[in-house]
């Protein structure tokens, strides 16, 4: 019987009352995994076959990355444990870098050469786990061997890489050989150094590649690369690393500020991004923030976190019945998958055991766990960097973003990326996936329709304006099917612009759309996903969809729309086996509408009762009433606005929005 079947240790609730899991737990799994993959391990040891289908780099490479992913994960282990580790598996990987960096092996790893790039990745795990693991590996293999990982390893330079985090898997490779007395290119290593320099835009965010005049992709990136390799390679590099460190902490320290709030109370994720399949990953960059002393978190908050996230997949399942990590969130889901993953590729989740690193007496791991900021209290909070709002409610634990910031940049005629191109995002849910010969349905989207190209997408989002519980954003929708890529006639300078305004569980959307007549809108709500649905069409202007678990999707007309109705599949989600969300259509006979919409996902523990928003509406001005007493104007367009609550005067503009409240005068927040 595989060490998958086994049971984990038992739940210890007085030091982990949210989650029952210690560190025994994490060094149990992280044994469990590492034994399971190693029944794949070729007969040299120097690959590990995992089954599946093989990525776009091939299965040379695949079989590489499947060696080189757990053994970060082996590395971490053993570099916790002062040199402990399952029986066999240091000498295991030892024959197996004494036979991969053999150009005479039937087994040798692919070089690190232009003709596939996707080696240098899994070159940066090999590097890093030989540092962490030196005494009882590195020093331990034959100087022959040695030598030969060194050579392996100069192939790092002078290659053209992916211009994002890739970077920095060329900068650790290099510190190793630095600290081996190997040859290094330090004017690339610098180089690389400061192209992640550029990428970073304030309170702790990075963005994955680009500038300023492309599109912006924010994802889990900016955690479980973009902050976590930095400081690792700091840590490695003496006193080079030591002196650019205090930056580095100060950023890691003000990004977990607002990391925190990414996890719902049933430790879930954001399902946000690419690299899914990364899972607890997630949990990197907090493990390091303890590891450098550079965190906001207390101890017991970072483990609560850290330990949310490993229970929440453990107790989902994340592998199959051989033990072996699956390409999906928890089963299989071949949609969520990138084309360079393949069946090695979601142990990178390996990151999530960092906090190995951290020794079994450490804060961490000895202080009783504490509330996720979830769990305290209802919260909003504008994220102006990645130009995301997040909202936080303390009954269902569910955890909202609102996206008007993150569209993975991506080129004109490319089809958008469910993953980046939605208006919002949850830890309970996922985006609905196109299929090929299906109508075409996208949740939590706004679109123009043609009967002939369909709908259209969304891809530059151009920020407007993010503060307090208000964003706003716009774009220009594009049909990649068309074949000039300009879509329908008279729809090339189309522009639709997006308002949120986030109460609650619930966003006030409004939208102004700027295009031809005769094109229809389309503008949805959450997907929800589950072995059972329940469809409600509510009323004329209202749809809903449950999920057993009590999860609700639920969309109100306020303005502007001319039916409601609902998208239902028994097409599996990465979350269940049937989906639904409400929609509205617009059936649009001027240039320039208004359609106003209240959007809501509740979970179970949230009240079921869809709140009574009042809507007025005069050309492109909307004030709205919440049922706290609360109002909200939000004007839009790029055309100063006449206010109908404030008699009637002009809001000079660009103005976004004014938030009215019984008692108080506007306050007027100008973009």
């Amino acid at each position: 019987m595989s060490l998958s079947h086994q049971s984990l240790p038992p739940e210890d609730r007085d030091l982990s009352p949210f989650t029952g899991f210690g560190r025994a737990h994490w060094v149990e799994l992280a044994d469990q995994l590492l034994v399971d993959a190693h029944r794949f391990t070729t007969p040299s040891g120097a690959r590990i076959a995992l089954p599946g289908r093989p990525s776009s780099s091939g299965r040379d490479s695949d079989q590489l990355e499947g060696f080189a992913r757990t053994f970060l994960l082996f590395a971490f282990r053993v570099a916790g444990s002062a040199g402990e580790a399952p029986a066999g598996l240091i000498q295991s990987y030892a024959d197996g870098f004494a036979a991969g960096t053999d150009p005479a092996h039937p087994e040798a790893w692919p070089r690190l050469a232009p003709e596939c790039r996707q080696t240098l990745v899994e070159a940066c795990s090999l590097a890093l786990g030989l540092h962490l693991t030196r005494p009882w590996l590195w020093n331990q293999l034959p100087s022959a061997v040695q030598e030969r990982i060194v050579l392996w390893f100069q192939g790092a330079w002078g290659l053209v890489i992916p211009d994002n985090n890739w970077h920095m898997f060329r900068v650790i490779v290099g510190e190793f050989l630095a600290s081996v007395g190997g040859a290094h290119d330090r004017a690339e290593m610098d180089a690389d150094l400061a192209r992640i320099e550029g990428f970073y835009v304030g309170d702790g965010w990075h963005r994955d590649g680009g500038n300023a005049h492309s599109a912006d992709c924010f994802d889990h990136y900016c955690g479980w690369a973009m902050h976590t390799y930095p400081v690792l390679w700091a840590l490695m590099a003496g006193e080079r690393g030591k002196a650019q460190l205090p930056v580095m902490r100060e950023r890691l320290s003000r990004f977990l500020e607002d990391f925190a709030l990414f996890f719902g109370s049933d430790g879930a994720p954001m399902h946000q991004g690419r690299s899914l399949i990364y899972r607890f990953a997630a949990a990197a960059a907090p493990w390091v923030g303890a590891l450098a002393d550079s965190t906001p978190l207390t101890p017991g908050q970072t483990r609560r976190l850290a330990s949310g996230a490993l229970r929440h997949f453990t107790g989902r399942g994340f592998r199959d019945d051989r033990g072996i990590a699956t390409l999906g969130w928890y089963d299989e889901f071949p949609p969520l998958v990138q084309r360079y993953s393949g069946p090695g590729s979601p142990y990178w989740l390996s990151k999530g055991f960092l906090g190995l690193l951290l020794p079994a007496d450490h804060p961490c791991w000895t202080a009783v766990e504490e509330a996720l900021p979830v769990e305290r209290a209802d919260q909003v909070r504008a994220l102006p960097s990645p130009g995301f709002v997040l909202s936080a409610t303390r009954a269902d634990g569910v955890v909202r973003l609102f996206n008007h910031g993150s569209d993975n940049r991506l080129a004109p005629g490319a089809p958008a990326d469910p993953h980046y191109a939605r208006l919002a995002y949850s830890t309970a849910t996922g985006p609905a996936h196109p299929i090929p010969g299906r109508p075409q349905h996208a949740d939590n989207h706004v679109g123009l329709m043609d009967g002939e190209l369909g709908l259209s997408q969304r891809h530059r989002i151009h920020r407007l304006r993010i503060v307090d519980r208000h964003a706003a954003s716009w774009h220009r929708p594009v049909w990649p099917a068309a074949p000039d890529g300009q879509g329908p006639a008279g729809a090339a300078d189309a522009r639709i612009e997006t308002a949120s305004v986030v109460w609650g569980p619930y966003e006030l959307r409004v939208h102004l759309v700027d295009a031809s007549p005769g094109l229809p809108l389309y503008h949805s709500g959450w997907q929800v996903a589950g072995e059972a649905l329940v469809p409600r069409p509510d009323g004329g202007d209202r749809a809903s969809a449950v999920t057993a678990a009590g999860l609700t999707s639920s969309l109100v007309s306020l303005h502007g729309h001319d039916r409601v109705q609902l998208a239902s599949d028994d097409t599996a989600s990465a979350f269940g086996a049937r989906t639904a969300f409400p929609y509205v259509i617009a059936e649009r006979a001027e240039r320039r509408t208004l359609h106003v919409a209240l959007v809501g996902l509740t979970g179970q523990g949230a009240t079921a009762h869809v709140p009574d928003v009042r809507c007025r509406t005069d050309g492109t001005t909307v004030t709205a009433r919440f049922p706290d007493g609360t109002r909200v104007l939000v004007a839009l367009g790029p055309e100063p606005a006449r206010s109908p609550e404030l008699g009637g005067r002009v809001l000079e503009g660009p103005v976004r929005y004014a938030r009215l409240t019984p008692g108080e005068r506007p306050v007027v927040v100008s973009h």
